[in-house]
């Protein structure tokens, strides 16, 4: 893709591809390194050393540029066996990327110099708060390293997610889904469990796009690989032909029921395609897979995290999608590290979003949920 940030592109892809490696490592470890955080979501020692390497890589490139990543660097203060694991993946993938037939030249810049230099890598993750146009620094780049941890630790659907923001606006995404197809047809529905079955060398597929040149896919691994550009397939259309895609079977944070009534109100098949991450559902609307996500939280002090969705929202706009809030307001990436200025999601075909945000709103009124309305 030719466009203004192609440098920022290629170091992307380049340490996305690498991240892709460690967490294909740590998938066939039996010792996954498993934590339990402060809020007892699960964390693996491949979260910490793909943050650790996304760091190296992205700072390494792009000093003066801030750095967001979900983990933090507490447990690696106290926890000497999790970062000697670390470690020993993270030396593993090195040696292994630098026999490859990939272009690994930078390797010395994209994987961290020593143990001992993982701790401060996590920690430059959380000193910057991503804000508005005249906030410094105004380049910012967000990550998840591994979305859907949980889905992970069982082989299943995740996704690895570098954004790069510029002023509080998304202009770059690149995603990594190692175990989904990026080719699989638009007919198809696929879940958590729908693996690409390709070896760890072919499978999976890598997203991008960069803001106003739209969202292309291409396999994660090696050299002069097919890159498509994916259509604008949102465009114009009807609500006969909206797709859905949700997360019907895990609902610790979503009003229960909620997706089944709006499909009802639109005369939508559900429940469509099903998937625990974020990312993942936002690259499966990029894909085609589907085109349409709903998402109202249980109560109105519950707050999206940025790097769930930062820049992976970028694909399904270069695509014709729009994206707001149940109260019809545009997401706001200038608050911080939670998006305390929106209540949940609505994206949809640009043509006809305006009627699932009334249908999403009309059923929260008739549910007896109206309180949950602005």
């Amino acid at each position: 893709m030719d466009s203004p940030y192609r440098h920022e592109l290629e170091v992307a892809i380049q340490a996305v591809q690498a991240a892709t490696r460690i967490s294909r490592h740590v998938l066939d470890e039996s010792n996954k390194g498993e934590i339990q955080k402060a809020d007892l979501t699960p964390v693996t020692v491949a979260d910490y050393a793909i943050q650790a390497v996304l760091t190296q890589a992205l700072h390494s490139a792009f000093p003066d540029d801030g750095l967001v990543g979900e983990e933090s660097a507490g447990e690696l203060l106290t926890n000497s066996a999790l970062v000697q694991h670390m470690w020993a993946v993270i030396q593993n993938v090195q040696t292994s990327c630098s026999s490859s037939s990939d272009d690994w030249d930078k390797a010395r810049e994209i994987f961290p110099p020593s143990a001992e230099s993982l701790a401060d890598l996590i920690s430059l993750c959380e000193t910057t708060t991503p804000a508005g146009p005249d906030a410094s620094p105004n380049r910012v780049w967000v990550f998840d390293p591994i979305d859907g941890t949980k889905t992970f630790l069982r082989g299943e659907q995740y996704a690895i997610n570098v954004a790069l923001l510029i002023g509080g606006r998304q202009i770059l995404s690149v995603v990594a889904c190692p175990l989904l197809d990026g080719n699989t047809s638009p007919d198809k529905t696929v879940d958590n469990s729908t693996l690409d079955h390709h070896g760890p060398e072919e499978g999976g597929c890598i997203l991008f796009a960069v803001k106003g040149f739209g969202a292309h896919v291409r396999p994660i691994f090696g050299e002069n690989v097919p890159v498509r550009r994916l259509p604008r397939h949102a465009d114009g259309v009807t609500l006969h032909e909206l797709k859905l895609v949700t997360c019907w079977k895990g609902l610790d944070s979503g009003v229960e029921g909620i997706n089944e009534e709006i499909s009802k109100a639109l005369d939508v098949k559900f429940p469509g395609c099903d998937l625990l991450g974020w990312v993942p559902r936002w690259a499966v609307l990029a894909l085609g897979l589907a085109n349409m996500t709903v998402w109202v939280y249980k109560t109105r002090e519950r707050y999206a995290k940025i790097w769930d969705h930062a820049g992976a929202m970028l694909l399904f706009e270069e695509v014709g999608g729009m994206i707001t809030d149940v109260d019809g307001k545009d997401i706001d990436l200038t608050r911080g590290r939670k998006f305390s200025a929106n209540f949940g999601f609505v994206a949809a075909p640009r043509s006809c979003h305006h009627l699932v945000l009334r249908a999403v709103r009309d059923t929260l009124g008739v549910q007896g949920k109206g309180h949950l309305l602005r």
